[in-house]
């Protein structure tokens, strides 16, 4: 019995990590599409939505049919239940970055100025990547660096926000554009939220603690 469940909770391991790179890889496309103004990139975005979709169902079948048919105790009980939590962050990671191409969309062929969003970019990326690295190595230090990362995140959106109001004053006539900017630094920000819960997930299943638990 034992030695199914390790083997089923390595195939449902496998398929977050497939998950995950399918959220990277929905991230990056978001943003170099918008940067280079590729509407390739963009479609792109829209395909890996759709297979992250898909592919939360088959995480969460996996999880169900381990606590259903393994029912495991304890630290085992905790890291499949977090399972199933953090597919629900990390299809929300997936609407997001739809949602950036969407934006995208309406800003192609665009001058845009130069703003600190590809940095973070790769920050979310970052976070992302981490916080699934997390969960599958028992990683308790590399999740809590993740909680960490959303403040240095937080920060450059507040960055932000404060050279979206200078560009506005430099040239109301594109408000619409810096806007539409604004949003996507906005989706960025919680993409780096839902990271961090997926890390605080990681924290659960290998201490116990969740969030206000631990202070």
């Amino acid at each position: 019995m034992r030695n199914t469940f390790q083997r089923e909770l390595r195939e449902l391991h496998n398929e977050l990590i497939k998950m995950g790179t399918l959220c990277e890889n929905a991230i990056s496309a978001a943003i170099k599409g918008l940067l280079t103004q590729d509407e390739e990139l963009v479609r792109k975005v829209f395909q890996t939505d759709s297979e992250i979709d898909k592919k939360e169902r088959d995480v969460e079948k996996m999880s169900l049919h381990l606590l259903l048919t393994q029912q495991p105790v304890a630290s085992d009980l905790r890291m499949t239940s977090a399972a199933l939590k953090m597919v629900s962050d990390m299809e929300r990671i997936g609407d997001q970055a739809s949602d950036i191409a969407e934006i995208t969309r309406q800003l192609l062929e665009k001058e845009l100025p130069k703003t600190c969003i590809p940095e973070m970019g790769d920050a979310a990326i970052t976070m992302v990547t981490e916080s699934i690295d997390a969960f599958v190595h028992n990683d308790l230090d590399l999740a809590r660096k993740v909680m960490r990362d959303d403040d240095a995140l937080d920060e450059l959106f507040v960055d932000f926000q404060h050279r979206i109001v200078e560009l506005m004053k430099e040239n109301a006539e594109e408000g619409t554009t810096y806007v539409d900017l604004l949003m996507i630094a906005k989706y960025l920000e919680r993409i780096g939220d839902h990271a961090t819960n997926i890390a605080e997930w990681v924290e659960y299943s290998l201490t116990g603690l969740y969030k206000g638990d631990r202070l």
